[in-house]
């Protein structure tokens, strides 16, 4: 495996949720950043991330391809716990690996791991979150990421229109507590179909 994304310091779900924790009860955010900003978002990104825990239902199109997923694969995923995409999208890739005995999850800090996350860029940014798929053998066998379909051309939509990021992050957000992660079983699904 060329990037040996397998090998770095990574973190389960719950090492991920807890460092988060210990670090901002620090005054911290992953990253080290001590800004206001990055500080509120990770309080923001704590509680959505406990919602997704709770709420989350797979739709019977994933489960029915993960039942029928007959190959290990290890799934890393880059994040951050200031990330707002990530506090929606990780906590969902989570539940898939827990119910499949197939798909076994690291994930791994963005800022700690630049030279990995530059082989994996999306339109040239170090967005997130970023999951990389990978065969048993270390063979990549795909990416998804850093949201939704939907979600991106929020993004790339108010972005081209030049809105305020504020206002933009405002219509993510209330499009992920609408989606319900029904885009992102969906995409995962047809991911792991190819």
């Amino acid at each position: 495996m060329s990037d040996t994304a397998t090998e770095r310091k990574s973190y389960t779900y719950t090492e991920y949720r807890d460092l988060i924790k210990q670090m901002r009860y620090q005054g911290q955010a992953t990253g080290g950043s001590e800004s206001d900003d990055f500080l509120r978002y990770t309080d923001l990104n704590m509680a959505r991330m406990d919602k997704w825990d709770k709420r989350y239902e797979f739709s019977d199109e994933l489960k029915s391809t993960l039942d029928n997923l007959n190959r290990k694969e290890k799934w890393v995923v880059l994040s951050e716990g200031w990330c707002g995409d990530a506090a929606h999208s990780v906590p969902v890739l989570a539940k898939i690996a827990e119910y499949s005995p197939n798909i076994e999850l690291s994930i791994l800090l963005r800022d700690e791991n630049l030279d990995l996350m530059d082989q994996h860029l999306t339109n040239g940014g170090r967005s997130i979150p970023k999951l990389i798929r990978y065969s048993e053998s270390g063979e990549v066998l795909g990416e998804w990421g850093p949201r939704p379909e939907a979600a991106q051309q929020i993004h790339l939509d108010g972005k081209a229109e030049g809105r305020a990021k504020a206002d933009v992050t405002i219509d993510l957000q209330k499009w992920y507590a609408r989606d319900r992660g029904e885009s992102l079983s969906k995409e995962i699904a047809d991911f792991l179909k190819d």
